[in-house]
């Protein structure tokens, strides 16, 4: 059984209309084994854990959650979806960024023009959701936003042209560090601070609202305009999906959508948990390089070039349907 995100909104109507008084047990409680792709406790992961503790203190006898742990600790982040979507574990939050090795289309989810909720009525979510569950995974939703990623740097430019640094990387922004002349590596994200300090890498890409704070230590400055959005999101085992009940499968949904509405990217009080990160971030040291005319249009179309290069190389199959869905 697969809800579609079109069929929804009855289902999850009516179990908000459960949720809001005594909450009957319909089935027997189910736990479900989850993984998170970032350290227990880190500014990336802390989003995945409260989505766990809200199911859990809601879903009393209907579902519970028994987080596992958090990557590396657990293993590297690139093999969690995969292990889930294997069954090792029953649940993962984790970014795009880390599960493109089952899902080639996975950068498309950092690229959309539209908020969440326009691409679950214009049918973008719809295509990515029936593509995942090829993969063995169900898309719950996307739990949260961390805003747009940054260019962290510990020396300034004067424009767009990375020719001579050495940055640190993932999938993420890869093409598009490399597209502009930079040498690029990867690691992990405790390496990233001691890369930094050690001159290993002269910067980093990184989400505004997932930035470490003991990271400015080593951070001087930040390149803007941000590119992309850093989207967290919910997946479940397809095949463990698929024996849930329908009450338990609208209770996960109905729990994650109202994270997801509290993180899309234009409302107001999504700005202003920008707004003061940004003031909180320069306030510490920091210095914004700002790039205006042919620099900024130069930044961002590189980035958005490289980006959806990447999805159609990957996804001759759907890549061109993503694109005309996902972008105005």
């Amino acid at each position: 059984m697969n809800l579609s995100f079109k069929g929804l909104a009855a289902g999850v109507a009516a179990t908000i209309a459960i949720l809001g008084g005594a909450t009957p047990s319909i089935s027997q409680e189910v736990t479900l084994t989850a993984a998170s792709c970032f350290p227990i406790g880190s500014p990336p992961g802390v989003p995945f854990e409260r989505v766990v503790e809200a199911l859990n203190e809601r879903g009393a006898g209907i579902v519970q959650i028994d987080l596992k742990g958090g990557a590396p600790a657990i293993g590297s982040p690139f093999t969690l979806t995969q292990k889930m979507s294997l069954g090792v574990y029953d649940m993962v939050g984790c970014t795009e960024a880390y599960f493109g090795n089952v899902f080639p289309e996975a950068p498309a989810l950092r690229l959309s023009e539209y908020s969440y909720a326009e691409l679950r009525e214009n049918g973008g979510l719809d295509l990515l959701s029936q593509i995942m569950e090829e993969k063995g995974i169900h898309y719950v939703g996307r739990h949260e936003n961390l805003g747009p990623f940054y260019l962290w740097l510990s020396q300034p430019i004067d424009g767009p042209d990375l020719t001579g640094l050495n940055l640190r990387v993932s999938p993420v922004y890869t093409a598009l560090f490399t597209s502009l002349g930079a040498t690029v590596q990867t690691s992990n994200i405790g390496q990233v601070y001691t890369y930094m300090e050690n001159g290993t890498v002269q910067g980093y890409g990184w989400p505004a609202l997932g930035w470490v704070p003991t990271w400015a230590e080593v951070t001087k400055y930040r390149v803007e305009p941000g590119f992309y959005e850093a989207v967290l999101h919910t997946m479940v085992n397809q095949a463990k999906w698929e024996t849930l009940t329908a009450e338990q499968q609208e209770f996960i949904t109905t729990v994650v959508l109202e994270f997801e509405a509290n993180s899309e990217l234009g409302s107001e009080a999504f700005q202003a948990r920008l707004a003061a990160q940004h003031a909180k971030t320069l306030e510490g040291g920091l210095t914004a390089i700002v790039f205006e005319g042919d620099d900024a249009e130069t930044w961002v179309n590189a980035a958005r070039d490289a980006a959806w290069a990447e999805v159609l190389e990957r996804s001759p199959e759907h890549g061109a349907r993503l694109m005309e869905l996902l972008t105005k």
